[in-house]
């Protein structure tokens, strides 16, 4: 028979793939696979923004404590001596890296105490070290500098404490990219789960028209075209599947999102200087990341491209191996 009389017209299925490969346990089982990887994604997605958040905000900044704030500095007399406080904020916007150096008020203080002192006590108040914010420029002091500034703040104002989250900030970015390295993990288990489902029914395909498929192939049908009928039919079932996953994911995922919206509350009344991992926070705060609402869509094209790949090479390892 000539190649071109095997070719099917519109709608004519002359391997019977309809029945061979049913439409329902193969799409079933790969929607279940997109809608695990859905939740990868979106594991990884989160990691990843939280992670810029944690380095841009936390780990952009650092809290200095004074105390005896109104004391003179070390080396300065008379009436025009220099209070403690402000010798060090004059330390501090005079080190490269540093953006700025802000003192909070005492009524800034007391807000911050007051979910442990209540009301809080103005004689308590004003016994406290005073607190600076600091705002680290990009890219922020090196480690030797922060020892050097640690050092001048100590020689002007015995007592100063340097506080810097980079340790922890730097262990919260381990467990981030921890995450990401288990959601990529997770990701990759699931396509090789979805493909070996693709693949075990693509052989119940072949194993229930093997007569059929032995005919054709005696008449001179090549391997490319039995196996691009069942590719065919592999990726239109597996693409439904993946849609169906992601669409059910959705809901799911909005969930988690406004779950996960209390640990980033605040980061909307951040200043525009934070860097630009806010806007990221605030988008994931408000609904979903825009990354996730990106690779979303992919979940069914990606079903689809293992679907055809997986067939094509099921199918044509079957038909080698005919006499």
């Amino acid at each position: 028979m000539a190649r071109r009389s095997l070719l099917r017209p519109p709608g004519f299925d002359e391997l019977g793939l309809r029945r061979a490969m049913a439409d329902r346990m193969l799409p079933f089982l790969v929607a279940a696979m997109a809608f695990l990887a859905a939740l990868a994604l979106a594991g990884w997605v989160g990691a990843a923004t939280l992670a810029q958040h944690w380095q841009h905000g936390a780990g952009a900044s650092l809290t200095v404590q004074v105390p005896q704030p109104g004391d003179p500095a070390i080396g300065r007399t008379g009436p025009d001596a220099r209070s403690r406080l402000d010798r060090v904020i004059e330390t501090l916007t005079a080190t490269p890296g540093i953006a700025g150096a802000h003192a909070l008020s005492r009524p800034e203080l007391g807000a911050l105490l007051r979910p442990w002192l209540g009301g809080g006590d103005a004689a308590l108040l004003e016994r406290l070290p005073a607190v600076i914010a600091v705002r680290l420029a990009e890219p922020p002091p090196t480690p030797a500098a922060f020892a050097a500034l640690d050092t001048a703040l100590r020689r002007s104002a015995p007592g100063t404490v340097l506080e810097s989250q980079g340790l922890w900030i730097g262990r919260l970015l381990a467990l981030a990219r921890s995450l990401q390295a288990c959601a990529g993990a997770a990701l990759l288990v699931v396509a090789a789960v979805a493909a070996a489902v693709v693949a075990v029914a693509t052989r119940a395909g072949l194993a229930a028209r093997r007569e059929a498929i032995e005919i054709v192939h005696g008449l001179g049908a090549t391997d490319g075209f039995i196996a691009t009928r069942f590719a065919g039919r592999a990726t239109l079932l597996a693409s439904a599947g993946g849609i169906a996953g992601a669409l059910a994911a959705l809901p799911v995922l909005l969930a988690l999102a406004r779950l996960a919206a209390p640990f980033t509350a605040g980061s909307a009344a951040a200043p525009a200087s934070a860097g630009p991992s806010v806007a990221g926070i605030e988008t994931f705060s408000g609904s979903l990341p825009v990354a996730l609402w990106l690779l979303l869509p992919g979940l069914p094209l990606a079903a689809a491209a293992i679907g055809f790949v997986t067939a094509q090479v099921t199918v044509r390892r079957w038909l080698r191996r005919l006499p």
